[in-house]
């Protein structure tokens, strides 16, 4: 599974904007009244503008090089502030064999910076933001997990380590091999290095392989 584009909805849209593209100078590459995109790697990013009263937030999660971890770090602590989880501004997923640095952008979001062990190294090159790999993570967060879970497994969009769906902790939904996952989860449960909570958002993913997924106030669908 790889992650084409997600589109996620914001009321803070310009100020977002700024930070994507010129905070952490990602590309953009289209603009509208209503929306701007900007490429993370391999992936794209749209925020569409909401007018609703209440703030959308997600966690999404970028991938970065196995070997650039500590540069990332460096680079990102020059342009935002950490978020920290019992006094750490990293996490080391021993079981995941990965490391996480996190920080919010300006529509609330938990961003994440993620070195998987296992994808291929990089070079010399300094760390910038058009070293971000691609869009690694995205949270789905649905009233009913078993429902959707099963709606992913059957278009082959398998738990990771092929374990029963469950309705208390996330369900990484993806690819060990391309580092792409869905986090499905259900509203109640708070993100890590911050203090939100997940909550049903609209949200779309569109995925390399073509499935559209969708997230809104229809309900949930895949096409």
């Amino acid at each position: 599974m790889e992650i084409k584009q997600v589109i996620l909805q914001t009321n803070k849209m310009n100020e977002t904007k700024r930070f994507y593209t010129d905070t952490l100078g990602f590309s953009l590459i289209k603009e509208e009244e209503e929306m701007f995109c900007v490429a993370i790697g391999s992936s794209e990013m749209v925020f569409a503008k909401t007018d609703e009263k209440v703030s959308p937030y997600y966690h999404f999660a970028f991938n970065i090089q196995s070997n650039k971890f500590d540069e990332a770090k460096s680079w990102i602590k020059e342009r935002v502030n950490l978020n920290t989880e019992d006094g750490k501004d990293e996490a080391d997923f021993s079981f995941l064999q990965a490391h996480s640095l996190y920080f919010y952008d300006p529509s609330g979001n938990i961003v994440e910076f993620i070195s998987r062990h296992a994808i291929s190294e990089a070079g010399d090159k300094l760390f910038s933001s058009k070293s971000v790999l691609n869009i690694g993570e995205i949270s789905l967060t649905v009233p009913d997990v078993q429902y959707v879970g099963q709606q992913l497994i059957d278009i082959g969009i398998n738990e990771r380590n092929n374990r029963p769906l469950s309705t208390t902790s996330l369900n990484f939904m993806g690819d060990k091999t391309t580092g792409a996952f869905i986090l499905l989860v259900q509203p109640g449960r708070r993100w890590i290095f911050s203090d939100k909570i997940s909550a049903v958002f609209p949200v779309e993913i569109i995925l390399a392989s073509g499935e559209r997924i969708t997230l809104n106030e229809q309900g949930f669908n895949i096409n």
